[in-house]
């Protein structure tokens, strides 16, 4: 039997849907949104009805009815830490989405639009493989300080998506493999996989890794700790300078890489440095996880929307090409992983868990 289901993917500059019957897919929607239109918004929640309305706007043009849905599903966000899998949302989770128990994240609000179209429906709404999905080992949680212990918060659906499409490619599976998948985005993580988990990965949203067009990475946090005691300086800001008005945005107040491609290109040297900079930061990240494999590693994934840009994954490939052998796998799977996760449970194949 054949189940309709939508999903929704709310990323950090964009918000994607699309709807399937069963593993065919009816048709799919990508909705942009640029710096100006979100930083009209105080907070990632003050985002959800701005975004909901544009998905009804989408589906309403497609002349879509939503009462053909058997159930929506939603990007998991910053819950609590968290095996990977499908999971039914509940009231528990709505409360934990809408605080950002574990942080603010735009994946947050996919759990929360599913729910919010769900139910006038009377159907359930999922999320499945969140942001925090935690397979790290003992000493990957270490970090330098007792007070201060890393955590894992990374594109789980898009890494897991990607490595099970590529085993495939290789006549392999995703438990049998040792990969080092760089996802490239509006954020940018870079994980260990070894035999099917994520061993180790930097915290994507929380001021770890390389930085990304709209978040600054690692910091020196010396220079970082002064400005926190600045006059005037407030929390809200910092975290801004962490997330939404980093990396790229910060140089050039923008977080589109093909504009900053064209200022490369018009021999804009700024540019380029800042853009080569990126590539190396990425790179510097491979090569710190894959010491975990000791020669012994597959492939290095590069994934991810940034991963379309052939002059961006050429300089990382140059960087990196020693350790393994570099796979492009452009875009992202993430909607596709979400449909594949609730039709199991639809199906009955698998049981969702629960929050």
């Amino acid at each position: 039997m054949s189940h309709t289901v939508l999903a929704i993917n709310p990323g950090s500059t964009s918000t994607k849907v699309a709807v399937y019957d069963g593993e065919e897919l009816r048709f799919e929607e990508e909705m942009r949104h640029s710096y100006e239109e979100l930083k009209q918004f105080e907070s990632i929640l003050s985002q959800l009805e701005f975004r909901k309305s544009k998905i009804l706007d989408r589906l309403n043009a497609r002349d879509f009815d939503l009462n053909e849905l058997d159930a929506v599903v939603g990007r998991g966000g910053l819950l609590r830490p968290l095996k990977g899998g499908t999971y039914e949302v509940s009231d528990q989770m709505v409360k934990d989405l809408q605080i950002g128990i574990s942080g603010q994240h735009a994946s947050n609000l996919g759990g929360l639009i599913a729910k919010e179209l769900s139910d006038p429906l009377g159907k359930k709404a999922y999320i499945v493989d969140p942001v925090v999905v935690d397979e790290l080992i003992p000493v990957s949680r270490i970090s330098g300080h007792k007070d201060y212990e890393r955590i894992s918060i990374f594109h789980a659906l898009n890494h897991k998506a990607t490595a099970r499409k590529v085993a495939r490619e290789l006549s392999t599976t995703y438990e049998e493999s040792r990969f080092v998948i760089a996802h490239l985005g509006g954020g940018i993580s870079v994980a260990a996989h070894m035999n099917g988990e994520a061993i180790d990965v930097n915290n994507a949203l929380g001021g770890e890794g390389p930085f990304s067009p709209e978040r600054s990475g690692t910091l020196p946090l010396s220079t970082f700790l002064e400005s926190c005691f600045q006059e005037g300086m407030t929390k809200e800001m910092l975290k801004k300078q962490l997330i939404g008005e980093g990396g790229m945005v910060s140089y050039f107040g923008t977080n589109d890489m093909l504009e900053i491609e064209k200022r490369i290109e018009a021999q804009d040297e700024e540019a380029e440095l800042i853009f080569k900079a990126m590539a190396y930061q990425v790179a510097k990240e491979i090569a710190a996880v894959s010491v975990h494999f000791k020669g012994d590693l597959d492939a290095i994934i590069l994934t991810g929307g940034l991963a379309k840009s052939t002059r961006f994954t050429q300089q990382v490939s140059e960087l990196v090409s020693w350790i393994s052998k570099v796979i492009i796998s452009p875009g992202e799977d993430e909607l596709l992983a979400l449909n594949e996760g609730t039709q199991r449970v639809l199906a009955k194949k698998e049981k969702a868990k629960a929050y």
